[in-house]
């Protein structure tokens, strides 16, 4: 680059400023010279796919009646009436539920299945976050700010699976879970 530090300092601030440029436009040239000489000696290495497992978080029909049964424990457990199990089951009829109660359980459906999971999760992450099991059961009654005043069961008990998910996100967000 012709100039590249060879400035005249008189002639005023025209070729004050001149000057300054032509040093900088160097320092520049300079920059890209060493990154395009990089550039020419970087490689690059494939990028190696791991295939997802499908079948790795499926919820097996043996898992699933053993949810079943835990969940109409949990349930006695939390005091809930039938109707308020059956919406958090996401909507299962009286009658079903009934059976279900009575040990008669059938089908369960993946959404059903992943409610149970949450259900869980939730019961899980209460006993860890309460020594005694009667006060993480009274908590999910209690109003609470966090939530606006409402109780962490009226949260749940809006229906949507979504609420089930975030109030165990919530648990463990205050457990310091991973």
């Amino acid at each position: 680059m012709a100039g590249c530090g060879a400035g005249t300092e008189t002639g005023g601030e025209h070729r004050t400023a001149l000057y300054a440029l032509e040093r900088s436009s160097c320092h520049l040239a300079t920059i890209l010279y060493n990154i395009a000489k990089c550039e020419m000696t970087m490689q690059l290495k494939p990028i190696v796919s791991t295939p997802a497992e499908a079948e790795a978080s499926v919820i097996t029909d043996t898992e699933a009646g053993a949810l079943a049964r835990a969940t109409v424990n949990l349930f006695r457990a939390w005091e809930l009436t039938d109707a308020e199990a059956c919406t958090l089951l996401g909507g299962m009829s009286p009658r079903t539920w009934a059976r279900w109660k009575d040990g008669a359980i059938g089908r369960i459906d993946r959404d059903l299945r992943m409610r149970m999971a949450h259900l869980m999760g939730i019961h899980k992450g209460l006993r860890y976050l309460f020594r005694e099991p009667a006060r993480g059961y009274g908590w999910l009654r209690r109003p609470n700010a966090a939530f606006g005043g409402l109780s962490a069961l009226d949260l749940m008990l809006r229906g949507e699976i979504s609420d089930l998910s975030a109030m165990r996100e919530w648990i463990d967000a205050e457990r310091g879970a991973w």
